[in-house]
Formats: structure tokens, sequence, C-alpha cells
């Protein structure tokens, strides 16, 4: 059997990739518990992909009761060794409106109370990763080339700050966010970011802009299906993007 060339992880409004061909559903328990869903194998540009939704195919996770470590363990265990992650988050900063697909190259976690380390079961390996890069530099750089030969319109870099959530920001908070140095604020960045890296798995952040976060832009009321049409509008250049990174 063909490795998984990629895995992606869909977030808020991204809970399959019409894309795949072929598609097979994987069952299966990790050490950690159960993860947010099947993972979905299938194939794009003849290459086999992995797909998991991280709140569940029905969003029934809200951001902090997702089993991080259960997800990335099991997309590393039926043979993925790179995630693509996609999240939905806030624009903070002018280059990140709505509808913006962007591809940040740090991050700020804001998150409490998540189990954020493999390292947390009594003898288990006590591991410090180098974490100075949060997103694999290689992996970004394939993205940022496969956007160009697709055509897809993408932001390279940012910082992304990682927020408890499951309730959106306070114009305070968003205003501590953006004088930390964070261009886009979002709700499941870590621990997933951190965990992968523990795995030694390759990982980037597509982020897809779904408004703007509080006190930004126009500062207009922050509806749920604003939301759900701007991921869908952003998200509309993804199934060209990964078939330039696949093929």
């Amino acid at each position: 059997m063909d490795d998984i060339a990629l895995a992606v992880i869909g977030g808020t409004g991204l809970y399959k990739l019409a894309a795949l061909d072929e598609v097979e559903a994987l069952e299966g328990m990790t050490p950690y518990g159960a993860a947010s869903g099947p993972v979905r194998v299938g194939r794009i540009a003849g290459q086999r992909v992995a797909f998991m939704a991280r709140h569940g195919e029905g969003h029934s996770l809200p951001p902090h009761q997702v089993n991080y470590r259960a997800n990335l363990w099991r997309l590393k265990q039926v043979g993925a060794r790179q995630v693509l992650a996609i999240n939905a988050v806030g624009g903070i900063t002018e280059r990140f409106g709505p509808r913006v697909l962007a591809l940040p190259d740090q991050l700020i976690d804001y998150t409490w109370g998540r189990i954020s380390t493999f390292c947390e079961e009594p003898g288990t390996e006590v591991l410090h990763v180098d974490f100075g890069d949060p997103y694999t530099p290689a992996l970004r750089a394939r993205v940022l080339a496969a956007a160009a030969r697709s055509g897809t319109a993408l932001v390279d870099g940012g910082c992304y700050g990682a927020t408890q959530g499951p309730r959106l920001e306070t114009r305070a908070e968003i205003a501590r966010l953006r004088r930390d140095g964070c261009d886009l604020v979002g709700m499941t960045g870590m621990p997933e970011a951190g965990l992968a890296r523990e795995l030694g798995l390759d990982y980037a952040c597509l982020a897809v802009v779904a408004n703007w976060a509080a006190g930004c832009g126009d500062d207009a009321e922050i509806t749920l299906a604003e939301v759900l049409a701007n991921v869908e509008a952003a998200s509309a250049g993804l199934p060209a993007l990964l078939e330039a990174l696949l093929g």
C-alpha cells in the first residue's frame, strides 16, 4: 500500500475534502483515547491523502475538548508524516481581512488547561523539542510554491495567537494580542502544533480568515452565517492548491 503523502486536518466549516477520490474510512483507537472521528483516506493527484475533521464531522467538539493527542497519534498511526492543518481564524492586522488564506510562520499560545504534551503520563520520556519555528519551514515552502503554481492567493507569514475559546475574544483581549505581535487569532492552533513537533510530524497551518477580530476592520457584529460564508469562499482555492502540492 502507498504511503500517506499528506494528512489534512479540517477546521470549522471544513468537515470533508470534496477532492478526495476512492475514499475509505479508517476507524481505530489510540493510547490517548478516541480521535475526533474516522480518518478518511483517498487520493488527490494520484497520491494517498488522509483527512480528519478536528471538531468531528458534525462539529460536536468545542476547541478546548478536542483530543489533540489522539488526533495526531491516529494520523501518524495510519502512516501520515506531513500534516496541513486548516484553521478558521479572525483577522487582526491589515493584511488579514475576511476571506484571506494565510500561511503563518509564528504563534503565541494563550490557551490553558489543555493537555499539551505526550510527556504527561508517569514514566514517559521527557521531550524538550525545539519550537523556535513552530511550523515546518520545508513544508511551508512547498505550500507557498504550490499556491504560486495553482494561482491561489496566499499571504505568507504572520503570527497566530491561540486562545482558549469557545467564546470569541473581547476588544481588550484583541488589543493585547495586537500589542503582542499577533496578526491572526484562533482557538485550535495549540496544542496541535506542539504535539505534532513531539511526534516528529512535519506541520503547517493554512489559516482561513473567517471574520475581523473584535475591534478590527469594520468591527461589525460577528455572525455564524458570515463566518461560514467567508470560510467557504476562502476555501474555494483549496482543491487547486492541494492538487499542485501533491502533483
